[in-house]
C-alpha cells in the first residue's frame, strides 16, 4: 500500500485544527500570548472566591507584605496551593492531549483513548467501595494518600495493559492500541457501574464527587508531588517534539529520517500516562482540557510540536484556572464540579472552532 493515501487522510483529519500558513503567529508570539493568558487567569482566580482579595493586595502579599492578616492566611494556606495545582493539572492534561494527538495523527485524540483516566477512576472506585473489606489496614498506613496512590497505580496499570495488547510482530501498532483502549474503557465503565450499584449512599457520593473532578483537596505535599511529575513529563514531552513532527508524515517516512519510531511511541505513551495519572489521582477526572487546549494552539501556530506542546500546557493551565475560579464563585457557598465546567467552557469553544474551519475539511 502506498503512503500517499495515509498522507491525504492525515491532511483532511487535521485541516480543522491547523492554522493556514498565512495566518500563523510566530512561536515566540504564541508562547507570549499563552503566558499572558496564564498570568491573567492566575490573578483572576487568586482574587476571586468566598473571601475576595483585591489585585493590589495580591501584589502586596507576593512581595512579603500583609503578614498576619486574614488575606495572607487565605491566600498562602488555602488559595495558592489550589492555584498551583490548577496550573499543574491543566498543563499536564494538555501536554498529554497534544502527545496523543501527535502519536495517533488525529486531532480528536485525547488521553482517555488509551484508558488512563478510566484506569484511575476504577482504582479509586475500588478503594472507596471495597477498600475497607480488601485492605482495611491501608488507610492507617497511607492516610489521605490511599486514594491518590491507588488511582495513580490504576492509571499506570491500565496504560501498561493497553500498551502490551498493542504489541505486534513489527512493534507497537497504533490501531491496536486504540481498539484496546476502547475495550478497556468499556470494561472499566462496566466495573464502575457495578461499584455504583453496590455502594452505600456515602460511597456513591464520594465516587461521583471524584469522577466529576475538584481541586478542593489541594495541599502543598500533593501539589509538590504532582508538580514534580508534570514537570518531568513536560521535559520528556519536549524531547518527543521533533520525532512527532516526523511521524506526522508517516511512520515509514519518519524511520527514513532517522527517527526511532518505537522509542518515540513508548516515550509518548508513558509520558501521557505519568502526567494524566498524577493529575487524575489528585483532582479526579477533568475532561476536555487535553482535547481543546492543543487545538487552540494549532489554530494560531500550526502543527509544529515544538510550539504546540509548551503552548498547550500554558493554555491548559489557564483554562483550568478560569474554570476553577468559576466553580468557586458561581453558586457560593457551594462549589460546582470542575470537570463539568471544563466541558461547559471547552465544548462550545470547540464547536465554534469546528464551525469556523469546517470549510477546509
Amino acid at each position: 500500500m502506498s503512503t500517499a493515501a495515509p498522507l491525504r487522510l492525515r491532511g483532511r483529519a487535521s485541516a480543522c485544527a491547523d492554522a493556514p500558513p498565512g495566518a500563523r503567529l510566530a512561536p515566540r508570539t504564541v508562547l507570549a500570548l499563552g503566558l499572558l493568558a496564564l498570568a491573567l487567569a492566575f490573578v483572576a482566580a487568586a482574587a476571586s472566591g468566598a473571601y475576595p482579595i483585591a489585585p493590589g493586595q495580591l501584589l502586596r502579599l507576593l512581595l512579603g507584605g500583609g503578614a498576619g492578616t486574614p488575606e495572607q492566611l487565605v491566600f498562602f494556606h488555602i488559595r495558592l496551593p489550589r492555584l498551583v495545582l490548577a496550573v499543574a493539572a491543566g498543563g499536564g492534561l494538555a501536554l498529554a492531549g497534544a502527545l496523543m494527538q501527535g502519536l495517533f495523527r488525529n486531532p480528536l485524540a485525547d488521553p482517555g483513548l488509551v484508558g488512563i483516566s478510566s484506569g484511575a477512576a476504577l482504582a479509586a472506585g475500588l478503594v472507596i467501595v471495597l477498600g475497607q473489606h480488601w485492605a482495611p489496614a491501608l488507610p492507617h498506613l497511607l492516610g489521605s494518600w490511599t486514594l491518590m496512590l491507588a488511582a495513580f497505580g490504576g492509571a499506570l496499570a491500565v496504560t501498561l495493559l493497553v500498551y502490551l495488547f498493542a504489541q505486534g510482530p513489527l512493534g507497537t501498532h497504533i490501531g491496536l492500541m486504540l481498539l484496546a483502549g476502547v475495550a478497556v474503557n468499556a470494561l472499566a465503565g462496566a466495573a464502575l457501574g457495578y461499584l455504583n450499584f453496590i455502594a452505600t449512599d456515602e460511597q456513591l457520593r464520594n465516587i461521583q464527587f471524584w469522577l466529576l473532578g475538584s481541586l478542593g483537596g489541594a495541599r502543598w505535599s500533593a501539589v509538590a508531588l504532582v508538580g514534580t511529575l508534570v514537570a518531568l513529563a513536560g521535559m520528556a514531552a519536549l524531547a518527543c517534539a521533533r520525532p512527532l513532527n516526523a511521524i506526522a508524515l508517516g511512520e515509514a517516512q519518519a524511520a527514513l529520517l532517522g527517527v526511532n519510531v518505537e522509542r518515540t511511541k513508548r516515550t509518548a505513551v508513558v509520558t501521557a500516562a505519568l502526567a494524566v495519572g498524577a493529575v487524575t489521582a489528585t483532582t479526579g477526572i477533568i475532561g476536555f482540557v487535553g482535547l481543546v487546549a492543543p487545538h487552540w494552539v494549532r489554530l494560531v501556530a500550526g502543527p509544529d510540536h515544538r510550539v504546540v506542546l509548551p503552548g498547550a500546557a500554558l493554555v491548559g493551565g489557564a483554562l483550568v484556572l478560569a474554570a476553577d475560579a468559576l466553580a468557586r464563585t458561581a453558586v457560593q457557598p457551594a462549589e460546582l464540579p470542575l470537570g463539568v465546567l471544563t466541558a461547559f467552557i471547552g465544548g462550545p469553544m470547540f464547536l465554534a472552532m469546528l464551525r469556523r474551519f469546517k470549510g477546509r475539511v
